[in-house]
């Protein structure tokens, strides 16, 4: 309820956490239903059934066809599982979250070529991380691995073509040229750039205007 109406969410609130005698004039009524006065004693059956009315009302149809198929489509996963997550806890196990965890990233990155995490490049390359914003971070993380969401588990958790494999940067290209990027691979191709002005700019464009893939 919070997550859908939260104002909503809050009144609902204070009328359970606060005695409503002679404070609060309600009926259990939505349209034509009427089930009578809302007292301190029936008042949180009236919470439950207002969050139900709520929630469902115009798109109950809808939802038991959504839970009808999301329960063909689990597999293994038992139902009984599935519901001790609310919303919010169930939208990140499935799509992952939506917030980078700068240091959780770093600490989960493997380099190759020459690369370190102590090298002056990859020092530049993490203070332009630093830089972006949120959804620039999300779209460098979608240019590398092709998925703008992060595992509920975090950065260690993260998958390529054939299982678990780790966001990786190699040392690679000419200084002129962009960095590029292997999806399948979470790997990150990025050219020893002399200066931290020049790495920010060509990781930016890279990250701002890279709207197709290629083959080789």
């Amino acid at each position: 309820m919070e997550y859908l109406d939260e104002e909503f969410h809050q009144s609902l609130q204070w009328m359970k956490d606060n005695d409503i005698t002679d404070i609060l004039d309600l009926t259990f009524s939505v349209n034509e239903e009427v089930f009578g006065q809302v007292t301190e004693k029936n008042k949180k059956d009236y919470i439950e059934r207002m969050a139900k009315w709520r929630v469902e009302r115009g798109v109950v149809q809808q939802t038991e066809a959504l839970v009808r198929g999301f329960y063909e489509v689990r597999i293994v996963v038992d139902s009984r599982l599935v519901s001790v997550f609310d919303a919010r806890e169930l939208e990140l196990v499935i799509a992952g979250t939506v917030e980078i965890d700068l240091g959780d990233w770093r600490s989960h990155t493997e380099y190759r070529g020459g690369y370190h995490d102590g090298h002056v490049v990859m020092r530049w390359f993490w203070a332009a991380v630093e830089r972006f914003n949120n959804e620039q971070r999300l779209r460098l993380l979608q240019f590398v691995t092709g998925t703008s969401s992060v595992p509920y588990e975090g950065f260690a958790a993260l998958r390529g073509s054939n299982g678990l494999r780790r966001f990786c940067i190699e040392k690679w290209g000419k200084v002129s040229s962009l960095p590029r990027a292997h999806t399948c691979f979470n790997r990150l191709d990025l050219p020893p750039y002399p200066s931290y002005t020049m790495l920010y700019e060509k990781l930016l464009i890279a990250v701002e205007e890279t709207s197709t893939f290629g083959l080789e």
